[in-house]
């Protein structure tokens, strides 16, 4: 069975006491905030041999209540995906990803300005990609970079990951300013790269169909918008009918985004 490094990133003291001791702990006390997890991942990734056949992960402190998972469930979960697997995913927010037709029209909802950003930068990064056409299922939407992946595929990611650092370090280019302007962020002002950053891998895997996948089981987890059972139950048939849109039978979409907008202003009423 392959192996499974999984490291869990932390920056402060408070935050190295509550992460959780079956994940190995990655320093980032003196990395790069405006990066906030990239650092350290790129610092690990550029600087560290990698074993082919081994996964890797790199976790947020906030993996355990965000997700309801711990590192005995996603170590036995990994011990037991096939051989041929490259990504593993742990995302949570089924819903996120069921209500909304991609990642990028998701991270737009709470924030229009930041479309024009997302447009952008995947145009630049894949200019065959229509984002607003683009439709992700529960198969291949990972949010929070909470997935365990071989070397093969984080190099595919880092490709994309450092041409964007590098236009954001850069900061010249309209792309660049984009990239390093500010979106309101739970009590603060984050940069766009980061909400970028964090869709790349939903952005490779839903245009790279070779990647095989295996996903923990999302539908019980943690949920983002909405907590009742009714709720649940509503965002399984939208997440369906995206799986069934892929057969390029626009009824199936048509009828998604129907129901799409019932539930969309059923929330905005419980608000």
């Amino acid at each position: 069975m392959p192996k499974a490094s999984i490291y869990q990133i932390f920056c402060s003291p408070d935050s190295r006491n509550a992460l959780d001791p079956g994940f190995i702990p990655l320093d980032n006390t003196h990395g790069r905030s405006d990066w906030y997890e990239y650092w350290p991942i790129r610092r690990f990734l550029l600087d560290t041999p990698l074993n082919d056949n081994e996964f890797y992960g790199f976790l947020s402190p906030q993996f355990g209540p965000k997700s309801g998972l711990d590192s005995s469930r996603v170590h036995d979960f990994a011990q037991a995906v096939p051989d041929a697997t490259d990504v593993i995913s742990l995302s949570p927010f089924f819903d996120a990803g069921a209500l909304n037709r991609n990642v990028f029209i998701q991270g737009a909802l709470d924030f229009a300005e930041s479309w024009p950003v997302y447009a952008e930068a995947v145009k630049w990064l894949m200019p065959e990609v229509r984002i607003e056409e683009l439709v992700m299922d529960s198969t291949n939407t990972i949010f929070c970079n909470y997935f365990l992946a071989k070397p093969a595929f984080w190099r595919c990611w880092l490709e994309l990951a450092e041409k964007l650092f590098a236009e954001a370090e850069r900061n010249e280019t309209p792309l660049g300013k984009s990239l390093n302007s500010g979106r309101p962020y739970r009590s603060g002002i984050v940069a766009e790269k980061i909400f970028v950053i964090e869709r790349l891998v939903s952005l490779i895997l839903s245009t790279q169909p070779q990647w095989r996948v295996e996903s923990i089981n999302p539908i019980p987890l943690g949920l983002l918008y909405g907590r009742s059972e009714d709720y649940r139950r509503g965002m399984i048939v939208l997440d369906a009918l995206k799986m069934a849109a892929l057969t390029r039978r626009e009824e199936y979409m048509q009828t998604y985004s129907t129901l799409r907008e019932l539930w969309i202003e059923k929330l905005r009423q419980r608000a």
